[in-house]
C-alpha cells in the first residue's frame, strides 16, 4: 500500500463537491448527490446499490481510491 502524508485539515464539503463532480463526468461513478445531512449517496452504475459516505473525507477517500484502482490498472506505457 502507497503510504500518504496526513492531511493538515480535514476535507471541506466544496473538495468533496469537486471530486465527486469530477468522478462523475469522467464516468468513473455514476451519480454523487449531497444529502442535507451532509453525507453523500453515492452510486456506481444505474442499476448498483446506492452507498451511504457520511462525510466530505470518505468522497476524497473514495476518490483516491478509485484513483488508485485506475493507475494501477493502466499497462505501462513506458
Amino acid at each position: 500500500m502507497i503510504s500518504r502524508r496526513p492531511r493538515s485539515s480535514e476535507p471541506a464539503a466544496a473538495e468533496a463537491s469537486a471530486w465527486a463532480n469530477v468522478l462523475v463526468r469522467r464516468r468513473l461513478l455514476h451519480t454523487a448527490v449531497l444529502a442535507p445531512t451532509g453525507q453523500w449517496l453515492v452510486q456506481n452504475r444505474p442499476d448498483g446499490p446506492v452507498r451511504v459516505l457520511l462525510g466530505p473525507a470518505d468522497v476524497i477517500a473514495l476518490a483516491a481510491t478509485i484513483q488508485h484502482h485506475t493507475r494501477t490498472m493502466r499497462p505501462e506505457t513506458r
